[in-house]
Parts: structure tokens; sequence; C-alpha cells
């Protein structure tokens, strides 16, 4: 019998509202979905914790500052098409913070922005999906 081994990658994503019902998206500025709106989120690095790579790309994507204890998570999320490069897996977080809280791209966000809950733009990935289960 044959064996076939996946590659699976690890990342982790920030579902950020404000209390007066606003997400934080930032502008993909790398394929896949360049462009795109998507929730801030990135690989967990090696001797990393999910929490802490949530917390860490949330600073780097969007200069929103969290420790990880105030991230609650939202759960897992492991479609096997979640992504076009290839398996991801990711564990999702929620963060919820006042309405003028000051937000600026970073890394590979070429934009961030706060959209209200009720008129989201189309998002990459199965952000939608992680959004939903964030905020029902």
């Amino acid at each position: 019998m044959t064996e076939t081994f996946e590659t699976i990658r690890y990342t982790a994503d920030v579902v950020v509202t404000t209390t007066d019902g606003y997400v934080l998206l930032i502008q993909r500025g790398w394929d896949p979905h360049k462009g795109q709106w998507a929730l801030p989120g990135g690989h967990v690095d090696p001797g990393e914790t999910s929490r802490a790579a949530a917390a860490r790309e949330l600073a780097e994507e969007a200069g929103v500052y969290a420790t990880q204890e105030e991230l609650e998570p939202i759960g897992r999320f492991d479609r096997p098409d979640r992504d076009p490069r290839g398996r991801y897996i990711t564990d999702a977080y929620r963060l919820t913070v006042l309405p003028g809280t000051i937000i600026e791209a970073g890394d590979d966000a070429t934009a961030v922005q706060w959209w209200p809950l009720s008129d989201l733009p189309a998002v990459a990935f199965d952000h939608a999906d992680i959004i939903r289960a964030a905020t029902s």
C-alpha cells in the first residue's frame, strides 16, 4: 500500500470588532487574493502558539496591539479547499475594541479599514465563515 502525505500549514486569524458593529479588514498585498479584503492573520512560526501568532499578526498587519489573553478562541477552520495554495488549517480568535481604535497597515497589508458588519465587502478565503462564527 502506498501512503500519501499532505503538507499542512498552520495559521491564525483574528476577527476584531468594535462595540458599535464594525469589523477590521486588511487589504492583501500578496497573492493569493492580492488586493482583496481579509482578516488579519498569518502563519504560526516555529515554537509559537496560534494565539501568540494571532496577536503578532494583528500588530504587524493592522497596528492593533492585544495580549494573547485578550484573544478569545472562535474555533478551528480546516476545510481542505479553504486556501488555493494547499492545505491550511487556521485557529481563529475574536477581539472586541472601542470605536475609534487606531489602525495602521503594515507588513503584507496594503490598507486597513473598519467595515460595518451589515455591509461587508467580498472577503478572501473562508473569512466570511469565520466572521459569521465570531459574530453570531
